[in-house]
């Protein structure tokens, strides 16, 4: 079957061109709030780092019931409106801020936490609104699409940011970011909304948000799938922490060269997510193969004697983490039942997503600590670990269809 096949669907086609757009001033944005806060807000604080990463996704995990039930109870096209305006609005605020040279770091630490409330509503209602614009059959390409599309943005995001920064300051960035939601809120516009799909919705009344959870603990599958992006998104995924610290501290090198590696490990990212488009399917062996291959392939960055070396190692490293995240979230949205798909993504994008404000601040301790190469040995480690538990779960679980554990 065609690697694109999803964009025959005009909603989709529409949606992709916005979100890739949109993507790409999300990139340049965090690309440019790492460094404003890694090397002009501290003294390369690679901890102060780890706050502002954990205070941005910290509320997908007190927000992350409510965010799903609004996924699952309201139009999930208007609630994006609303998102996109409102992180539009606070880049526009700190952009402005930046430029008037009145930013201080808490005032970076609040923009991350209200960040991190509208992109814990946005992130469900987002990501569910796929299953709206093509078939069933379908999805799986789609969201392969949508991370190739999410990782072609952070191929060229952090690039066009390192640039920029260094050419005229990092506020530009901040507004050129809210500039490009213009995109998404075209596509939102323009949107064919008699030909999106008619998902069920929640029904109304007491107990919704329970019911999502129970439906969760009845499928050891879905732990498992969770149980696997908690580790990996906890102490695997810090990129931001990692590449700052090898570039500016192991390496001695400028925010250009960080934009420069951000992009190099996107290349792997896209490689990652367009192999998972051509599958029909997610398969659970894909996720904890891949994780046994980025704990591998992050040792080898750690070990790495040179820029150059440590550049080319990020290609594998993303490769192996897009197969993990793309393979991940095709599975659960495809094998949860629609009426309760906003409930569970919210639940993954809580533990996916949550988990770093526990870990990040490990891991850019760990780095001012014992040294950037030990951070990306946390990485390596989580791997290593997610495989593990992988291999003893599928011995030790219940009986199998064509080697797949039976789905409920």
């Amino acid at each position: 079957m065609s690697m694109f096949r999803s964009l025959q669907f005009f909603n989709y086609r529409i949606w992709f061109i916005g979100a890739l757009v949109s993507n790409v001033g999300t990139w340049m944005q965090r690309t440019a709030q790492d460094w404003l806060v890694y090397d002009i807000l501290t003294d390369q604080d690679a901890t102060a780092m780890g706050i502002v990463l954990a205070l941005q996704l910290g509320p997908q995990l007190l927000l992350a019931p409510w965010a799903g039930l609004v996924a699952d109870s309201f139009d999930r096209r208007r609630v994006l409106i609303v998102t996109q305006l409102s992180m539009a609005f606070l880049g526009v605020a700190l952009g402005l801020m930046v430029l008037a040279d009145i930013a201080a770091l808490w005032h970076v630490y609040a923009f991350a936490l209200a960040l991190g409330v509208v992109s814990a509503v946005d992130a469900p209602a987002r990501q569910t609104f796929v299953s709206d614009v093509v078939r069933d059959d379908f999805l799986p390409n789609a969201v392969a699409l949508n991370s190739a599309s999410f990782n072609v943005a952070r191929m060229i995001g952090p690039a066009i940011a390192g640039l920029l920064i260094v050419a005229i300051g990092p506020g530009w960035v901040f507004l050129v970011n809210a500039v490009t939601f213009g995109a998404m809120l075209v596509a939102l516009i323009k949107i064919k909304q008699d030909q999106l799909r008619d998902v069920p919705k929640a029904p109304p009344g007491k107990g919704r948000i329970r019911a999502g959870l129970r439906y969760v603990r009845y499928r050891p599958d879905l732990i498992m799938v969770l149980l696997a992006i908690f580790i990996i998104g906890t102490f695997g995924l810090n990129f931001a922490v990692f590449i700052a610290v090898m570039a500016r501290t192991e390496f001695g090198q400028d925010a250009g060269i960080f934009g420069v590696l951000s992009s190099v490990l996107a290349i792997g990212s896209v490689g990652g997510s367009l192999l998972s488009a051509r599958r029909d399917r997610p398969r659970l062996r894909f996720i904890f193969g891949a994780s046994g291959a980025f704990g591998v392939t992050c040792a080898l960055a750690a070990l790495a004697p040179t820029l150059l070396t440590f550049g080319l190692a990020l290609i594998p490293v993303g490769f192996c983490a897009l197969t993990i995240i793309t393979s991940s979230n095709a599975y659960v949205q495809t094998t949860t039942d629609p009426v309760m798909r906003g409930r569970v993504m919210a639940l993954y994008f809580a533990i996916f997503l949550g988990g770093t404000p526990l870990g990040a601040p490990v891991v850019g301790l760990v780095a001012d600590l014992a040294g950037p190469r030990w951070s990306l040995g946390v990485a390596a480690a989580a791997g290593l670990l997610t495989a593990l538990i992988g291999f003893v779960w599928k011995v030790r679980s219940a009986p199998r269809i064509g080697g797949e554990p039976v789905r409920p």
